[in-house]
């Protein structure tokens, strides 16, 4: 006894069997291709939320990057201009060096 209406099976089933090339029935194939339009669409769904959490994370460590590069460059200055301040000193040891070990003048 019918009622008019074609039951359909668990459209994982009416995978399973599509895709070992048995034919579905027209309201089988309806079925299945909902299903993967709402599968498709729940993807969709999932990979936009993904996305912007991505784009959210990818925004938060380019700030991470930034300060870092910002700390970085900071560094780099503060080490040239230490070396600037050793170089002077070298010299002007150099200089105190040479004068001690300079003759002294005589006395007439």
């Amino acid at each position: 006894m019918t009622s008019g209406h074609d039951f359909v099976p668990d459209p994982a089933l009416l995978h399973d069997r599509a895709t070992r090339g048995e034919t579905l029935s027209p309201a089988e194939q309806a079925a299945l291709d909902a299903w993967y339009a709402d599968s498709d669409r729940a993807e969709s769904e999932t990979l936009g939320q993904e996305s912007a959490s991505v784009a959210d994370d990818v925004a938060v460590l380019r700030a991470q990057v930034a300060a870092a590069q910002e700390k970085l460059y900071k560094s780099i200055d503060r080490v040239r201009q230490i070396s600037d301040e050793n170089e002077q000193m070298r010299q002007e040891i150099a200089q105190m060096r040479s004068r001690l070990t300079a003759p002294l003048p005589q006395a007439a």
